[in-house]
């Protein structure tokens, strides 16, 4: 309850409210308060909120409203669109209208991946130690060669394939 109580007190201190009363034919999007304690909510999956987008109704449009419980063939269009703007936040082409918010998420993600890329480069030539001395290939060689010196596992490991009277690999 708190948080609703200050979430309210935010938003109509900061006039940050996305509900509000708006103009015939004006953006859903208008300055104005929001009231506590509201239940709009509207989506694809849930066209058809248990209350109207707008609550706080002007002169005028309490006029229209009235003017709607009336013969709707004697409404314009711009006061049928008013009307639905009161009682609906977005039409479902503008639920259904394409954002560009995949942009910014493959733009997240390609920074992260470069980020991540020059913290691996940054410790391997900072943060990592030189490769140890037996990676080196002079050490792989004397090793092979103590190897096949000592005759290590001459029935299948590599001194079977080793030819040691003409000192090369057997074909």
């Amino acid at each position: 309850m708190f948080s609703r109580v200050a979430r309210s007190l935010v938003l109509t201190t900061r006039g940050l409210g996305a509900r509000g009363t708006h103009s015939s034919g004006g953006s859903a999007h208008s300055p104005g308060k929001m009231t506590p304690y509201t239940n709009y909510y509207a989506q694809r999956s849930y066209p058809m909120p248990d209350e109207a987008f707008c609550t706080d109704l002007s002169p005028a449009q309490q006029a229209l409203k009235e003017k709607e419980k009336d013969s709707w063939t004697r409404l314009s269009p711009e006061e049928k669109v008013a009307l639905y703007r009161l009682q609906y936040h977005q039409t479902f082409a503008e639920m259904n209208r394409r954002t560009n918010e995949w942009k910014t998420v493959m733009g997240g993600v390609f920074f992260f991946c470069g980020l991540t890329a020059l913290a691996i480069w940054w410790q391997r030539v900072y943060v990592f130690p030189e490769k140890p001395i037996t990676l080196q290939e002079e050490w792989k060689a004397k090793q092979l060669q103590r190897i096949l010196d000592m005759k290590g596992n001459p029935v299948q490991g590599l001194a079977s394939r080793w030819d040691y009277d003409r000192k090369e690999w057997k074909k």
